[in-house]
């Protein structure tokens, strides 16, 4: 009997070590103080640690001014994925918003993300991107708009 019980523990304690695993690059993104009407959109980076594929099955913010896009396509063991976070910066005024981020992993499946910041209209005039910079963002945008166009036609 303490053989199978020893069994049974040792299997579940294997099961739950080979799962997959979400992580985040950050769980808080801070806006700082911005002018009304700038650019609200922010990326957050979900990577799988586990050794099997991780779903991101809903992404729901905590009220309509924030706006999440991502894709439902498995990430697999390893890889990233980027979550879009859009926030409405004509609402003038402080904010901190929460977006939970349901996932197939057995230890969190449900996971929080924030954002923050200051919508304030004598915020200091952002400073211009880099050629490198505004690449990289044409990028990710180009690519974040693929994933959450296919993920609307699943």
């Amino acid at each position: 009997m303490k053989k199978l019980i020893a069994g049974i523990a040792l299997f579940g304690t294997f099961a739950l070590a080979s799962a997959q695993t979400i992580t985040f690059d950050k769980t808080t993104f801070d806006y700082g103080t911005i002018k009304p009407s700038a650019d609200g959109t922010r990326f957050f980076t979900v990577t799988n640690t586990g050794d099997k594929p991780l779903i991101l099955s809903n992404v729901k913010p905590s009220c309509g001014c924030t706006t999440p896009e991502f894709s439902q396509d498995p990430i697999m063991p390893g890889k990233s994925a980027k979550i879009k976070v859009g926030y409405n910066t004509t609402l003038n005024g402080p904010f901190n918003k929460m977006i939970e981020v349901f996932s197939n992993d057995p230890a969190n499946s449900r996971s929080v993300i924030y954002i923050k910041g200051n919508v304030d209209a004598n915020a200091p005039e952002p400073k211009p991107l880099t050629a490198e910079e505004q690449k990289a963002a044409e990028k990710a945008e180009k690519k974040a708009a693929k994933l959450a166009k296919k993920a609307a036609a699943k």
